[in-house]
């Protein structure tokens, strides 16, 4: 189980998905085969999904030099960070709109329960978010919290920071262990524990307080409800559908955070002992490919070690400096 797997195998996977995004699965098969591909492309370049990556690390790292990790410390160096981002030359790989318009609100000063989307769930929310797994010596409560609020700052629905705080956990489980076969349950166990926490702690008493929304309570619940939703059944696709279908049919487009995480907690369902098909297969999909195959390459290398990917792949990807930096920060 490895840091350094996990932060590449999130950027191999965008890396394979980004050529295959906005194809439909019968162009991206005839091309790649009907696994999709496994050999990253040249060059091998990654999209925003990596870019924020990385920018939710450094952020992780600076409030890190600090302890213990607060919102106070955190929030701030989420907002630099993604205005970085926003502004960079490098930020030409089709951006999501949400993240877009929520850098804008940032820039102009707003508080960021204010600059937020509030009703956008897209998977901007947690494509980003593994590094809140891999941070070392967090309690949960301070992943939770961290990965909502990283969210949060762009994504201002409840079911983005349900997913994204799954997805920060799942990273963190299989780090410490955690058997492939056991990852959907433990989740749908964390969305039943966690079905009325609203962390106010991080999250603070603006972001909740929309038109039809009685309590904290409610808000979040619906969050823990649709996430739950998305991950039920996984284990029984996986046998109905086989490893030669289109992932999305198991667990949605993933355009949306909590298809997302669980389309790509699918394909790595399928091949838990081959991470390069893991990520393959998130590639070859209908939907978000590059999203998709960036969080199971994540799942991925956080379940097995450095060799788990092609040596070659190493020095071949894009950014391959600044994930050594990171990874090295937390190893």
């Amino acid at each position: 189980m490895s840091v350094k797997a996990s932060l590449f195998g999130l950027a191999f996977g965008d890396a394979l998905g980004y050529p295959t995004e906005f194809r439909t699965y019968e162009s991206i098969t005839a091309t790649f085969g009907p696994r999709g591909p496994r050999e990253l492309p040249t060059p091998a370049l990654v999209s925003d999904d990596t870019q924020m990556t990385l920018a939710v690390g450094d952020a992780v790292v600076s409030a890190l030099e600090e302890p213990p990790l607060t919102p106070d410390r955190l929030e701030p160096r989420l907002r630099n960070r993604f205005l970085e981002w926003a502004r960079s030359d490098d930020n030409n790989r089709a951006p999501g709109n949400t993240c877009m318009a929520a850098c804008a609100n940032l820039a102009q000063g707003l508080p960021w329960w204010e600059a937020t989307v509030a009703g956008s769930k897209g998977c901007g929310a947690n494509m980003r978010v593994a590094p809140m797994g891999l941070a070392p010596g967090l309690s949960e409560d301070e992943r939770a919290g961290a990965a909502q609020l990283q969210a949060a700052l762009t994504h201002g629905h409840p079911t983005g920071l349900a997913a994204s705080e799954l997805t920060a956990l799942a990273v963190r489980w299989l780090l410490d262990g955690l058997p492939v076969a056991e990852l959907p349950a433990a989740l749908r166990a964390r969305c039943d524990s966690q079905h009325t926490v609203y962390r106010g702690d991080w999250l603070g008493d603006h972001l909740w307080r929309q038109p039809a929304i009685a309590s904290p309570e409610a808000f979040i619940a619906r969050g823990w409800e649709e996430c739950k939703a998305a991950l039920t059944g996984l284990e029984d696709q996986v046998r109905y559908l086989g490893p030669d279908a289109d992932p999305c049919a198991a667990g949605g487009a993933g355009w949306i955070a909590e298809e997302a995480l669980a389309t790509a907690v699918y394909c790595l369902l399928l091949f838990p002992d081959s991470p390069v098909d893991v990520i393959a297969r998130g590639a070859a999909s209908s939907g978000d490919s590059d999203s998709i195959a960036c969080i199971a390459g994540s799942f991925a290398g956080a379940a097995y070690p450095d060799t788990a990917w092609p040596a070659e792949w190493y020095e071949r990807i894009e950014y391959k400096d600044d994930l050594n930096r990171l990874s090295n920060a937390w190893s």
